[in-house]
């Protein structure tokens, strides 16, 4: 074995050796540290340090030699050992918690085979894959045929509607730029997610060109002030554009009624937005499903599989009623190094001109295993778990001397929470309201004596209070 600048020289096939051997013992801390201990009650959701804490702890910093094995092994450790455990039974932090095996699965095949999803040449499997789960997840909107594209999150989703919608309407928008655009409105509810802002912000349309509708005290849009809002629009010279409605609200969890909404859409030859990121997986429930009537009437739908399926991150969907090519219209650039028209294949099986992107990771694996696994059967029963287990937290919570739905006491408490590292809940003021705990409840791993846990907790946490 030679020697360059010092450092022994290795040949491939030993570097090959000394790379899946560091592979199999870094998976087996993943293993333990992650999967094993992330998923036990009786350790910690995170163990928690302050950021100088933390960054000392790690040794983050980066030097020009490299360290071994065991030093590397280490390094894996510590990530894992520091991370907060969203497999955890007690994270209800946010919109997606649990593991599903087979969609993890899916994840570490993914993450190896290391393949761009934009043409057929370079991911044969993954391009039919996805058609056939977007097909799939179109007909349980009610849509016969369509289009759509797996997206980096539901904020991606909902600027893509945007981004489309405006395309339909001024086609020549995307040559001319905003010059050839007169001002347009977009409508959203007061709880709707703020990715929609961003969406306008971002897309030139602009902050004070977004009209927020009044929601009733269940979190759900106002038909009647949504009408008012598209009158007033017009009378201050805008041009309605797209409604953004949502089928779980990010606090509330409230579902806007969507066929109403859908009346005045077509009324108004309006876009019809869903922003179903949380509660589109509710269509796989034959008891729930009825949240969503109407939706079948939308032009375009978000869905994140990743909330409340547990398809993992990221694991989110951009569908489309439209058949007549406008995502690939509005988005392609039509680039001769990879979207070549003369190729020995059906070319229709390159869509990665639909996308904004152009490298794309692979997100339909992790669904289309674990759907394999489960069945559509399987998938609906984690819907109906996350209901029930919802009722029975509230049927408790009204039942529980000293819980309010509201408690100006929540960031003590989370403070508290998060530094012991017994479990992991979100929390935020809404309107005229104090800081309150928002218990997420996704995971069907979720058992009554965790969420028993959960209420004793919060009491012996703020019991001083």
């Amino acid at each position: 074995m030679g020697l360059q600048n010092g450092h022994p020289l290795t040949t491939s096939l030993e570097e090959q050796g000394d790379g899946q051997s560091f592979l199999k013992e870094a998976f087996n801390v993943i293993l333990e540290e992650v999967l094993r201990k992330g998923t036990n009650v009786q350790e910690k959701v995170c163990e928690w340090q302050d950021p100088a804490e933390l960054s000392a702890l790690l040794d983050l910093e980066l030097r020009e030699g490299g360290e071994n094995q065991q030093q590397l092994l280490k390094r894996v450790q510590d990530v894992a050992r520091y991370s907060v455990k969203t497999c955890h039974p007690y994270f209800f932090n946010q919109l997606f918690s649990g593991t599903d095996y087979h969609s993890l699965a899916g994840r570490f095949l993914t993450e190896s085979l290391n393949t761009s999803q934009y043409t057929y040449e370079v991911a044969p499997v993954f391009v039919l894959m996805e058609n056939e789960v977007l097909s799939k997840l179109r007909h349980m909107v009610g849509w016969p045929d369509g289009d759509g594209i797996f997206c980096p999150g539901g904020s991606m989703s909902n600027m893509y509607a945007m981004n489309v919608a405006r395309y339909r309407a001024f086609p020549q928008v995307k040559v001319q730029g905003m010059w050839a655009l007169p001002r347009l409105a977009i409508f959203t509810s007061q709880e709707s997610h703020y990715s929609v802002c961003k969406a306008a912000s971002f897309q030139g349309i602009g902050l004070e060109n977004i009209f927020t509708v009044k929601v009733d005290e269940r979190g759900c849009m106002i038909p009647e002030d949504l009408e008012d809002k598209i009158e007033l629009a017009r009378s201050q010279g805008s041009v309605p554009l797209l409604v953004s409605a949502t089928s779980g609200t990010t606090i509330q969890g409230a579902f806007d009624p969507l066929d109403r909404i859908a009346d005045i859409c077509a009324r108004n030859s309006l876009w019809l937005h869903v922003d179903a990121a949380w509660g589109g997986s509710v269509l796989f429930s034959s008891t729930h499903k009825h949240l969503l009537k109407g939706i079948e009437r939308a032009d375009s739908v978000a869905w994140n599989p990743h909330k409340m399926l547990m398809a993992g991150l990221q694991c989110s969907v951009f569908l489309m009623k439209d058949t007549t090519d406008l995502l690939k219209r509005c988005h392609c650039a039509n680039a001769t190094y990879l979207f070549q028209q003369d190729k020995f294949y059906d070319v229709s099986l390159d869509t990665g001109d639909k996308s904004i992107q152009c490298g794309r990771k692979v997100d339909c694996l992790k669904l289309w295993l674990m759907w394999k696994a489960v069945g559509s059967r399987g998938l609906g029963q984690r819907v109906d778990k996350a209901f029930e287990n919802t009722r029975y937290l509230v049927g408790k919570m009204k039942t529980r001397e000293g819980f309010q739905l509201v408690n100006e006491v929540a960031p003590i408490i989370k403070e508290r929470m998060v530094r012991k590292g017994c479990m992991m809940v979100g929390y935020q003021p809404q309107k005229g309201r104090v800081n309150f705990f928002r218990m997420v409840i996704i995971s069907p791993q979720i058992t009554r004596k965790d969420l028993d846990f959960f209420l004793d907790e919060i009491e012996r946490l703020g019991n001083d209070l």
